[in-house]
C-alpha cells in the first residue's frame, strides 16, 4: 500500500468531525432524513389502506402486530384482511421501497462516478441485459431457470461485458465505459427483438408486459431478496459517499488526496450494478426513478453525497409507493408502472432543466 493510500483515514476524520460548519451539516442530514422517514411511513400505511376494499387503519396494524408479537391473536384477524394487508397490500409495499431505493441511490453513484447528470442506472445496458435474460426465461421456460433469475443474471452479465471492453490496461476511461455500455445494450435490446419476433402470442404478451414493469407478483420472497440487497448497498455506499464527493472533482484531485480512482469507482459501480439487478429482475425495468430522484435529493440537500444518498433513497421509496399504489388504483385494470413513472418523471425533468437547470447541472 503506498503512503497516499493510507492517509484517507485521517482525511476522513477531518471532513466528518474537525469542521464546524461540517458539524452543522452533518446535523441538518440526520434531521431531514428523519422527517423523511416518517414521510415514508405514513405513506406507506395509506398506501396500504387505498384500494379497491377500502381497510382500517386500526385493522392495518393488528393484523401486522399479529404477525410480528403474535398480539392480539391471529385467529381473531378476518381471512379476507388478512389477505388484504398481509399476502397482498404489505409486500407490494415493501417491494416498491425496497426497489425505489435501489434505484434512486443507484443513480446517484452513476452520476456520481461519471461525473454527468443525465446517467442513470441503465447505462451500461443493466435494462438490456435483464430484459434479454427475461425474454430468454419466458419464451424457453423448459431450457432455462426462472424468469427472475435468468434477468438478474444477464443484467449483471451487460455490465461486465461493458466494463471489460472499456478496459484498457490498469484504466477504464468513463467516455468509453459509457459508450460500451451503449454498444451492450443496443446488441442486446436487439436480442430482445428478435425472441419477440419468434416468441407465441402468450408469451410476446407476457415479455411486453415484464418491460413495462409491475409489483404484480409481489411476495415475501422478493420483499427478503431485495430488502436485503437494498440495506448492504445502501450501508456501503453511504461509506463511500465521501470518496464519491472527491470522485466528483476529477481524478486528479481523488489521487492526491490518497483515493484510488478506478478501484473505487469500480466498488461502487458493481455495487449499484448488483442493485439495479435484483431490482430489475423483481420488477421488470422501472424507467426515470434513477434519473430524477438523484437531482431532487440535490435541491433538497446540496452537493454532498453523504447527505444525498439517504435522502435520495427515502425519496425513491416515497415515490415508487405512490407510483405503485396509482397504477393499482386509476383504473379497474392495473396500469404498468413503467408507464406512470415515464409520464411524470418526463415533465418533471423538463421543469427542472427549465427552471432550475444552473443548480442541477452545475450551470
Amino acid at each position: 500500500m503506498c503512503f497516499a493510500d493510507s492517509l484517507w483515514p485521517y482525511f476522513f476524520f477531518e471532513y466528518y468531525f474537525m469542521n464546524g460548519d461540517n458539524t452543522k451539516g452533518w446535523w441538518k442530514s440526520l434531521v431531514g432524513p428523519g422527517g423523511l422517514a416518517l414521510a415514508l411511513a405514513a405513506t406507506g400505511l395509506y398506501c396500504i389502506q387505498t384500494g379497491t376494499c377500502q381497510v382500517p387503519f386500526s385493522m392495518i396494524v393488528k393484523t401486522i402486530s399479529s404477525h410480528l408479537v403474535h398480539w392480539p391473536d391471529p385467529a381473531t384477524i378476518s381471512a379476507l384482511n388478512h389477505t388484504i394487508i398481509w399476502e397482498i397490500r404489505l409486500p407490494r409495499t415493501l417491494l416498491a421501497m425496497a426497489v425505489g431505493v435501489c434505484l434512486s441511490v443507484s443513480g446517484v453513484v452513476f452520476q456520481g462516478c461519471f461525473r454527468n447528470p443525465l446517467v442513470e442506472p441503465y447505462v451500461l445496458g443493466a435494462s438490456s441485459g435483464a430484459a434479454f435474460g427475461a425474454a430468454l426465461g419466458i419464451v424457453f421456460p423448459a431450457f432455462f431457470l426462472s424468469v427472475q433469475i435468468m434477468a438478474f443474471v444477464f443484467s449483471a452479465l451487460a455490465v461486465a461485458i461493458a466494463y471489460t471492453m472499456a478496459r484498457t490496461g490498469p484504466d477504464t476511461p468513463i467516455i468509453t465505459l459509457v459508450l460500451s455500455g451503449i454498444i451492450t445494450g443496443s446488441v442486446f435490446a436487439s436480442l430482445v427483438g428478435l425472441l419477440k419476433y419468434l416468441a407465441q402470442d402468450t408469451a410476446l404478451r407476457e415479455i411486453v408486459f415484464w418491460l413495462m414493469g409491475g409489483f404484480y407478483y409481489a411476495g415475501w420472497q422478493e420483499v427478503r431478496i431485495l430488502f436485503a440487497v437494498a440495506a448492504v448497498g445502501l450501508v456501503i455506499i453511504q461509506i463511500y459517499g465521501w470518496q464519491l464527493n472527491v470522485l466528483s472533482m476529477g481524478e486528479e484531485e481523488a489521487k492526491s488526496l490518497g483515493i484510488n480512482p478506478g478501484r473505487t469507482q469500480f466498488i461502487l459501480i458493481s455495487l449499484a450494478t448488483l442493485m439495479t439487478a435484483a431490482a430489475v429482475s423483481a420488477t421488470g425495468i422501472i424507467a426515470w426513478v434513477g434519473l430524477m430522484l438523484p437531482h431532487a435529493a440535490r435541491l433538497m440537500t446540496g452537493p454532498d453525497h453523504r447527505r444525498v444518498v439517504p435522502v435520495s433513497a427515502i425519496l425513491g421509496a416515497i415515490y415508487l409507493i405512490i407510483c405503485d399504489t396509482l397504477a393499482r388504483t386509476l383504473t379497474t385494470a392495473e396500469i404498468p408502472i413503467g408507464i406512470i413513472t415515464s409520464l411524470v418523471g418526463a415533465p418533471y425533468l423538463f421543469y427542472l432543466v427549465r427552471t432550475r437547470g444552473g443548480q442541477v447541472f452545475g450551470r
